[in-house]
């Protein structure tokens, strides 16, 4: 097995990736708050750790991979207090929005995607745990955790004696230090709430990953409970650093052995934020150009670095990956043999060096203008349109681009209606080509012409595209 080097946030270094058992690796990657559509930020953070998911299938790894739905939240009651709808209504609707916009980017399917409506009973377990050892404490709002009983809390963020620390958390008078954080809230008007032992209520953020690990991906004999925690930058402090306190201090284990976190997009400049008013919905932008082209251009950034978001790199991406297909269009219709095996080691040389996808991008154009130069030499080399194939179907694995229909990519932003017609002038183009009315079939060509459509008569029929 080849060695996979990862940049651990905790460490603050890159480092060899050492899974707890062999050949297994236990991710959990903190998903969204499911009461709005989901933005560039939650594509960024998806692709990130999707290609983690794809580069450690590659190094023999089975990944059992984990996002959580947060579908209890203050903002989730206050759509529910506005809309007049219910919590299911709500979270239920976009949580499938979320799910069909990680399809379009070609997202590989989580193995658990708990919800913390269904794990609610494994959070009270864990904060009845926490009181018990008065690492816990009752107020009259809430159930607050101490974070002076943990010695080792803030050693995750570095940022305990941060001075913005205390300006994060809202001040309460019966808290026994500042920074301590709810564990459970009280019920309230136009609130949500649950039963349980120690008051009626709900439960606070950072409880709720802790006890979903905890059940559903913990090495109980373990010294940490899994391989990799991952998320975007902003969670580092407090969320992360509030759960790696949690799970010590209720099981005396480590919660992530890793942990990787992805960088912020930003947008004219500032880091995307619904304050800043600067959000871009990833649905609006999928009007305008596919999954794959978001994903190729987001990707084209480490992934620990900020993004800035603007319309022409991403055109500009997309014309870089607009070459992949051309190239994929030569040798149309070419079954696969063998991926080039210069090729596919420089590829995951480049994806076990912490994900980089800029050198891996560069290895991707190198190939291209390789294999034109060889197909402008050799059009008729079948070997060589078997080896362009089968690196093609490689990185769809690897890297999730490239798997598309080299026709249908070049078909994007053409509605059904439009589809519809051009198919239908195909065959009746193909069917004067039968008949020999050879007038016809150019005529019909010249109008598909005129709506800027390209057609190229294949073996298996005929292709187009939008030019």
């Amino acid at each position: 097995m080849k060695k996979l080097y990862i940049y651990d946030s905790s460490k603050k270094e890159k480092v060899e990736f050492s899974s707890i058992k062999p050949n297994i690796a236990k991710i959990y990657v903190c998903g969204p708050t499911v009461y709005d559509d989901s933005h560039l930020g939650h594509a960024r953070s998806a692709i990130a750790f999707d290609l983690l998911h794809r580069v450690l299938k590659e190094n023999a790894y089975e990944v059992i991979m984990t996002k959580n739905f947060t579908d209890i939240d203050d903002k989730i009651i206050k759509k529910m207090n506005e809309s007049g709808k219910t919590l299911e209504e709500i979270t239920n609707f976009y949580i499938k929005a979320y799910k069909n916009d990680m399809n379009s980017l070609n997202i590989l399917a989580n193995s658990i995607e708990p919800k913390a409506t269904e794990n609610l009973e494994a959070m009270k377990n864990m904060i009845e745990n926490l009181l018990l050892k008065d690492i816990a404490y009752k107020t009259s709002d809430s159930i607050y955790f101490d974070v002076s009983k943990d010695p080792n809390y803030g050693t995750l963020s570095k940022k305990i004696n941060d001075e913005n620390t205390i300006s994060r958390v809202e001040i309460n008078k019966e808290k026994r230090n500042n920074a301590d954080f709810a564990l459970w809230k009280f019920e309230k008007e136009n609130d949500i709430s649950f039963g349980a032992t120690f008051g009626k209520g709900r439960p606070g953020w950072h409880i709720e990953c802790s006890a979903m690990i905890d059940k559903h991906l913990a090495y109980k004999n373990e010294e940490f409970q899994i391989d990799i925690h991952a998320g975007g930058a902003d969670l580092l402090f407090p969320h992360h650093e509030n759960e790696a306190s949690q799970t010590r201090c209720a099981t005396n284990q480590h919660l992530a052995k890793y942990w990787m976190h992805n960088g912020f997009v930003n947008i004219n400049g500032e880091k995307m934020s619904k304050s800043l008013g600067n959000s871009f919905f990833l649905k609006d932008v999928l009007k305008s150009y596919s999954g794959e082209v978001i994903r190729f251009y987001l990707m084209s950034t480490h992934y620990r670095a900020d993004l800035s978001f603007n319309e022409e790199d991403l055109i500009a991406s997309k014309k870089r990956l607009d070459k992949l297909y051309r190239l994929k269009k030569r040798v149309y219709g070419v079954e696969s043999l063998n991926v080039n095996g210069k090729f596919k080691e420089d590829i995951l040389n480049a994806l076990n060096d912490d994900i980089n996808t800029s050198i891996a991008l560069s290895i991707i154009d190198e190939m291209i203008n390789i294999a034109n130069d060889k197909l402008d030499s050799n059009p008729k080399d079948k070997s060589l349109k078997k080896e362009i194939i089968s690196n093609i179907e490689f990185l769809e694995n690897s890297i999730g681009v490239g798997g598309n229909d080299a026709y249908s990519y070049f078909q994007f932003g053409i509605d059904d209606m439009t589809k519809q017609k051009i198919e239908d002038l195909i065959k009746q183009r193909d069917e004067a080509k039968k008949m020999k009315d050879f007038q016809t079939a150019d005529k019909i060509r010249d109008e598909l012409s005129s709506m800027n459509i390209s057609l190229m008569d294949t073996t298996n029929g005929t292709v187009w595209e939008k030019l």
